[in-house]
């Protein structure tokens, strides 16, 4: 089992192991938010108005997927600290359904709203597809967040 694997004990018995992991998973996933959050809103129509999408995204996503990959693999090495634990724990249940949500809205955004995405007006006003597909990331990635924060309040 992972929770008993050297690698789970090791980080849920450390003093300060455990805390520096979540101190990094929480920063990732601070800069991963506020990236992504940046480009919803661009499709969304709310703000960065004046950029073009496709440019935009292109300068922004790289940070993050960056951030993403941080915030996955600390949020690997907490679960395997706690797997036990976790895996019967509701919010963290719940936050996993929702990060494959998250991932089915950007493959089908990349894949099928966002393939034309060179040919868009520069203006404001995108397709509502693209609109839609922003609100629902944001959505998403709030609950998310939620639904991690809860997760430490809830543990047996």
């Amino acid at each position: 089992m992972l929770n008993d694997s050297d690698l789970g004990v090791l980080i849920r018995e450390s003093d300060s192991l455990f805390p520096f992991i979540e101190s990094l998973h929480v920063l990732a996933i601070t800069c991963f938010f506020g990236s992504i959050a940046m480009v919803d809103l661009r499709l969304i129509g709310v703000s960065f108005l004046e950029k073009p999408i496709l440019s935009f995204s292109r300068v922004v996503l790289p940070y993050t997927w960056k951030a993403f990959a941080v915030a996955f693999v600390t949020g690997l090495l907490l679960f395997v600290s706690k797997a036990d634990t976790y895996s019967h724990n509701q919010f963290f249940l719940m936050k996993m359904s929702l990060l494959m949500c998250a991932g089915i809205n950007m493959l089908f955004f990349q894949f099928a709203t966002g393939k034309n995405m060179d040919k868009w007006p520069t203006s404001e006003a995108l397709p509502a597809a693209a609109r839609l597909a922003g609100f629902t990331s944001l959505v998403l990635w709030v609950s998310i967040i939620i639904c991690g924060r809860w997760i430490g309040f809830t543990l047996i």
